[in-house]
């Protein structure tokens, strides 16, 4: 298990949780979880993995595209895609608006090449779709993929490490 404190893969757990069984019943499960895990909880999302190909554990929630790329070497893991949905990561480029017209199509160009150039890279190990004529490998796909239904803010973090942490 990975620890919500410290893991944005954590955080996606918490998320599915929550979505799927509302705060009460999910905080619930939640430190059930987190008790189950004991001395096995990890601060980094890949921390669960590690320990599996350790033969520490025998189970573990992590990434999905990394048990995927473990499983392709040959590790003998059988991936579970949770029926409560898989939620994923997405990347951003922004560039803010300022008066210097110059620095803006400069950043611009700049946006533009991380996207085109840098995209195809992200697709190898974070294989979602996310734009208008990208495809992955159907075997690379959860099976229930989910969007998170509020914006993920900084206040909503801290509300889920609170009803996971009583903190």
């Amino acid at each position: 298990m990975r620890d919500i404190m410290g893991s944005s893969t954590a955080w996606l757990l918490a998320q599915a949780v929550f979505d799927a069984y509302g705060e009460e019943e999910g905080s619930k499960i939640m430190e059930a979880l987190d008790d189950n895990a004991g001395p096995h909880m990890e601060k980094s999302g890949s921390g669960p993995l590690k320990k599996v190909k350790a033969g520490e554990v025998a189970i573990g929630f992590g990434l999905r595209h990394q048990a995927l790329l473990e499983q392709k070497k040959g590790l003998p893991i059988q991936i579970v895609d949770p029926v409560e949905g898989n939620f994923f990561l997405t990347e951003g480029v922004a560039v803010i608006d300022k008066q210097d017209s110059k620095k803006k199509e400069l950043a611009m160009k700049i946006a533009a090449c991380i996207i085109k150039k840098a995209r195809p890279e992200v697709l190898k190990n974070y294989p979602m779709a996310l734009y208008e004529g990208e495809t992955v490998d159907k075997a690379q796909e959860p099976a229930y993929p989910k969007q998170y239904k509020e914006p993920l803010t900084v206040d909503l973090l801290k509300k889920h490490q609170q009803l996971i942490k009583g903190k």
